[in-house]
């Protein structure tokens, strides 16, 4: 990007030497080195494309205009409220989309979501929901709602900010890990939160994953938690650290933020450490990450493809990958990262993903990765042509949803 302008996601392109227009509508990329990465990369929704003039002269456009060939046109957005849109009768898909036009509502309260499908406001919410609210609206409206589910390519992590002390410590962000009880946890999660799986820095399920036998070795994730607990103590005296006091950040949203966080909270307590949660909404939460201003946050690593080579990519330095907010520095992490990139041997690129994994969880403790989230998705019975995917930012164009009434 231009001098000055972040982006989140400029490592995903890193491998691109040049791109050229041929004509109107031919394109080349050349690549530095062959990588598994690029073609899922180009997928990615958040790789929009902009006339290059516009934003020449103001690269900030995009932040209240849209460009697009889409199915709907654009007609409102209240922002924290809804958006409208309506029928694209130019759509490249002839016949598409089914409908005349979408009002999106926007409700960050998980208990307005549910009133809004029971009472029919709403035809589907697109987000996901927990069990509880899954096995409520199914036992009050019957056969007058669907649902679907699916893994979820997102999940929470634990971020300490290595620029304030004892965070610069790795005993101190070790005893962290080695405190909470992934295996129990997750379950017991997993009937009031949209989480499940118990996983690493990949998705599972992926072949780059780690097994469980993998995850065991890491801290957070030993078999024997009282062993683990022992040593988070041991580690937290030994750094000078003992009943340490420190802040939660946390996001303003009920799923699965809040229940994750009052969890943690509650497995840190068990070795002495008494932590305060500041819940702040999406905005400060945010901005008090980008400023560094916080001690741990609670955070997320939501993708859209599943692509574990660039997905990873959020636990490089924030140098590397700006949407890295543990402010670290870390040659040899870039080392590892950049040498499984470019493998191409799947086994191999295995074998390499597990050595910059544990670098990530293990030998230095950057991030702290907490169970995968997964996605319950619910609709009324006569909304149809939807299907779930493992992302809440994919399939969501809604050419193809059609009622049924």
């Amino acid at each position: 990007p231009p001098k000055g302008v972040v982006s989140a996601r400029q490592s995903f392109y890193e491998m691109v030497e040049s791109v050229q227009a041929i004509d109107d509508t031919t394109v080349v990329f050349k690549l530095k080195y062959a990588t598994t990465a690029f073609l899922p990369a180009l997928a990615d929704p958040y790789s929009w494309i902009y006339k290059k003039e516009i934003l020449e002269k103001d690269p900030h456009w995009f932040e209240k205009n849209i460009m697009g060939s889409g199915p709907f046109k654009l007609v409102t957005y209240e922002v924290g409220q809804s958006i409208k849109g309506e029928r694209n009768k130019d759509y490249y898909h002839k016949g598409l989309p089914h409908l005349d036009g979408i009002l999106g509502i926007f409700a960050d309260k998980q208990s307005v979501r549910v009133d809004a499908i029971k009472a029919d406001r709403a035809s589907i919410e697109f987000r996901g929901l927990p069990p509880s609210a899954r096995d409520q609206l199914t036992k009050e409206l019957g056969d007058k709602v669907w649902v679907q589910d699916s893994d979820w390519n997102c999940g929470n992590i634990l971020t300490p900010n290595h620029q304030k002390k004892p965070f610069d410590d790795v005993r101190v962000r070790k005893a962290l890990a080695l405190a909470i009880d992934q295996w129990k946890g997750a379950p017991a999660l997993a009937k009031i939160a949209n989480v499940r799986t118990v996983g690493g820095i990949v998705f599972p399920g992926s072949p780059l994953a780690a097994t469980k036998a993998e995850l065991e070795q890491y801290p957070g994730f030993w078999p024997d938690i009282e062993k683990s607990r022992a040593e988070a103590k041991r580690l937290l005296k030994e750094a000078g650290a003992e009943g340490l006091k420190f802040e939660l950040l946390n996001r303003n949203v009920d799923q699965p933020y809040k229940f994750v966080g009052t969890w943690v909270i509650g497995e840190w307590k068990k070795i002495g450490l008494q932590v305060e949660q500041k819940v702040v909404p999406t905005g400060p939460w945010f901005s008090n990450m980008r400023a560094g201003t916080f001690d741990v946050a609670l955070e997320a690593n939501c993708q859209s493809v599943v692509n574990p080579v660039l997905d990873t990519g959020k636990y490089l330095p924030h140098k590397v990958f700006p949407d890295n907010y543990g402010y670290y520095d870390d040659p040899k992490s870039i080392e590892l990262y950049e040498a499984m990139q470019k493998e191409t041997d799947p086994a191999k690129q295995r074998i390499a993903m597990r050595a910059y994994e544990k670098q990530t969880m293990d030998t230095e403790v950057h991030e702290i990765v907490l169970p995968y989230w997964y996605r319950i998705v619910m609709g009324r019975s006569y909304v149809k042509g939807w299907k779930i995917s493992p992302s809440h930012y994919l399939n969501q164009d809604l050419a193809n949803i059609w009622l049924d009434k």
